[in-house]
């Protein structure tokens, strides 16, 4: 009796080693992940304006402003209508032109590190595009941009693979080039690409070379990440005198994109964030998964096309429901958000018959404008709710925006609805994301959200854990260690029966 006590006690106590071992086990392969975060200029801060020629851009908040803004995204859902509708259904290291009508380049700006020795440029980010690519060995490109306020020349960085101890071009038997997204350059013997926006483009050839990051934590470690990238040899449209001169970060799903190639490499999740504050500034976190209170709906995978694609199965007013069903792209890139009908008429009217304060005349490019008078403070808007596949509510914080007009009437200031009406896509842009950290999933395939302010809560994601010494355990190594124990624990009962 007390030899069988004995050899249960025994095994009991190793099945809870064995039980604790699994979920560190567990917890370690999860932990091996790092996240790399850094800092979002708006294309209208003074931080990017210190780099690209905007001395004549309109005062932020006046009505040519928002028109510009508008312009410009009109610009790039030409782009977007083409490329849906023709082919169907961290901190880097380092580092925390003329307005144009006709295309104010990307949004948001971060600055990059890249080669040895390291430059830094400052790259517009690309959710709807993979590659990233600079100025380099230019045949074609913007060099410089000069400030009629200083009357200075601002050289740019250019980057050169013969300058870089790290470069080595891409060749055109290289698994990553493949038609019809590559070419082969003969003459270079190496692999060729072009990029086409809206009314800009890019082409040159593809380079290896180092990314250089730092971690997510403090104190910051430095991460070297090799990469592949574009050597843009020629630019063509606003990359020449507008914005995005200084080059592009794609953000898409294909395995040139960089969040893509941090995953492969097993530095972080196969995930990455955005999140954008009031103030038109923000972060990006690759690695980030999110908090465990965050909400989902999953990705519409579609070959045709690799956008970030959700599914929206309900809209809400004020607890006014009605079950419109449609896709949309979410796309930051956008500074609006455009719907189709009939989910375009049901909100804006819906909040129209809502808001108390008298219409406006309309802005050229929004619909419902509402006047604010001199002694008017602040204003209501009405709660404005989207339900998404799977039941996860998005809750759409900053639907309007605030104007200085031209009135001498009382009423100086109005606001409108940016919402803008769309004839065959639907694309959810940065003002419903505004106030929330916006995660982009690929392990999972699914989109996730929690409300941020994009610094106070940045440290609640899941995991910040150095990826340098840390290694993620293989599935191999934690089979042997796991017999490795079954067999000292049948060692120990063999020992305990005889």
């Amino acid at each position: 009796m007390m030899m069988s006590i004995k050899i249960s006690s025994v095994i009991g106590s190793y099945c809870l080693m064995l039980i604790a071992f699994t979920c560190w086990i567990n917890a370690k392969s999860v932990d091996a992940f790092g996240t790399f975060g850094f800092d979002i200029h708006h294309r209208y801060s003074d931080t990017v304006k210190q780099f690209l020629n905007v001395d004549e851009l309109p005062e932020k908040g006046t009505v040519e402003y928002y028109s510009a803004m508008a312009h410009r995204d009109h610009q790039l859902f030409k782009a977007r209508r083409l490329a849906t509708v023709a082919k169907g259904p961290v901190t880097f290291f380092g580092g925390n032109e003329s307005h144009n009508n006709n295309d104010l380049g990307h949004v948001h700006y971060s600055f990059i590190t890249v080669g040895t020795p390291a430059l830094t440029f400052l790259v517009a980010l690309d959710p709807g595009s993979d590659l990233l690519w600079l100025p380099c060995d230019c045949t074609t490109c913007a060099t410089s941009v000069y400030s009629r306020s200083t009357e200075k020349l601002l050289e740019l960085n250019i980057y050169s693979p013969s300058k870089s101890r790290t470069s080595a071009s891409v060749p055109c038997n290289s698994t990553i080039c493949v038609k019809p997204k590559r070419g082969c350059s003969s003459s270079l013997n190496a692999c060729s690409y072009e990029q086409i926006y809206s009314n800009s483009s890019t082409s040159g050839i593809l380079v290896n070379d180092i990314l250089h990051l730092g971690t997510n934590v403090i104190p910051q470690d430095i991460v070297d990440v090799p990469i592949t990238l574009g050597c843009g040899k020629t630019q063509t449209g606003s990359f020449l005198d507008g914005g995005s001169i200084n080059g592009v970060l794609g953000l898409g799903m294909d395995n040139i994109s960089v969040p893509s190639v941090l995953a492969n490499k097993g530095l972080i999740a196969n995930s990455f964030s955005l999140c954008f504050g009031s103030d038109g500034q923000g972060r990006v976190v690759f690695g980030d998964k999110g908090s465990p209170l965050r909400k989902t709906t999953p990705f519409n995978l579609q070959k045709s096309n690799t956008n970030y694609n959700i599914t929206v199965t309900q809209i809400s007013v004020k607890k006014s429901a009605t079950n419109i069903e449609f896709t949309a792209i979410i796309d930051t890139g956008f500074a609006f958000t455009y719907l189709t009908e009939p989910a375009y008429s049901f909100i804006v009217k819906r909040l129209d018959s809502l808001i108390t304060e008298r219409r406006a005349e309309p802005h050229p490019d929004f619909e419902y404008c509402y006047a604010l008078r001199t002694t008017q403070d602040d204003y209501t808007v009405p709660e404005l709710i989207l339900t998404m596949k799977g039941g996860s509510q998005l809750n759409v914080t900053r639907p309007t925006l605030t104007l200085v007009t031209s009135l001498n009437d009382g009423y100086p200031y109005m606001y409108c609805l940016s919402i803008v009406k769309s004839e065959d896509i639907n694309i959810i842009g940065q003002n419903f994301m505004t106030g929330s950290r916006i995660i982009f999933d690929r392990e999972e395939m699914v989109l996730g959200w929690e409300e941020s302010d994009c610094y106070g809560n940045k440290g609640n994601s899941s995991h910040t854990t150095k990826p340098n010494g840390v290694a993620r355990l293989s599935s191999m190594t934690t089979g042997v260690l796991v017999r490795v124990i079954l067999v000292i624990l049948f060692q120990h009962f063999i020992i305990l029966s005889s």
